[in-house]
């Protein structure tokens, strides 16, 4: 209870401290953002962005490392923002080598100290509704299981890296699977954030929304030959309240 107690109180001054962060980047580069639409805007953008440096660089990792660790902001302006940064490929890259070391770093905790861990991070109540799912004790079905979780849009992904430390999953094959699976959602972001460093905003928008349309295809898709209907069970399990 106490550990648990400290642990609040750490995420509240985390919160705050990422809010503080974020708000100072938005300071530091709102000057140069507001001029994207012009050539010497975006070369203005760039060279702010170069001049930050390795910086730049840890101070993204940073709230990348909140974000997921955490679970306390959302992924997508984190990943818009390495895509405004570095462009959709090199922010794509960020974004998922990032993902892949914390990752790493949770599953190996979540597997040492065990189901308290995860209870001091995450709600209880959903931890043991996923953790006691006969789907999620099914070892032929959890890595096809992980698969989809990370493909579907709206699956709470940071929460399910935590919980996988608890499941029947080998960790390499998890690792792989929850670093690429993000793939459709992180570059339809980092697309986006490269098209509004360049000032285009309407086809930013507009490949955010084709990538989305993709992955829900393919949602689709999966659920159309997914007999067992696997797919709306994990949308069932993972988001009932």
């Amino acid at each position: 209870m106490k550990q648990k107690k400290s642990i609040n109180i750490f995420k509240k001054i985390a919160t705050i401290l990422v809010l503080i962060v974020m708000i100072g980047m938005i300071v530091y580069l709102f000057p140069v953002m507001k001029n994207l639409s012009s050539l010497e805007g975006q070369e203005a953008f760039k060279a702010k962005v170069e001049s930050s440096g390795m910086m730049g660089m840890l101070t993204l990792f940073g709230l990348q490392v909140a974000q997921i660790f955490l679970i306390i902001v959302p992924g997508e302006p984190l990943e818009i923002l390495a895509g405004m940064c570095y462009g959709a490929w090199g922010g794509t890259v960020f974004i998922m080598a990032s993902a892949c070391i914390i990752s790493v770093m949770i599953f190996g905790m979540v597997r040492k100290f065990g189901r308290k861990f995860v209870c001091s991070f995450c709600d209880e109540k959903k931890v043991a509704k996923i953790e006691n799912s006969k789907l999620f004790q099914n070892p032929k079905k959890i890595e096809r299981i992980m698969l989809i979780c990370f493909l579907v849009p709206g699956m709470p992904k940071d929460l399910l890296v935590y919980v996988a430390g608890l499941l029947p999953i080998k960790p390499i094959r998890f690792i792989l699977i929850s670093t690429f699976a993000r793939f459709p959602s992180v570059i339809s972001s980092t697309l986006a954030g490269a098209n509004l460093a360049v000032g285009d905003w309407k086809m930013g928008l507009i490949l955010y929304g084709i990538v989305l349309i993709l992955v829900v295809i393919l949602i689709l898709i999966i659920n159309r030959f997914d007999k067992e209907k696997v797919a709306k069970d994990i949308l069932k399990t993972v988001n009932e309240k």
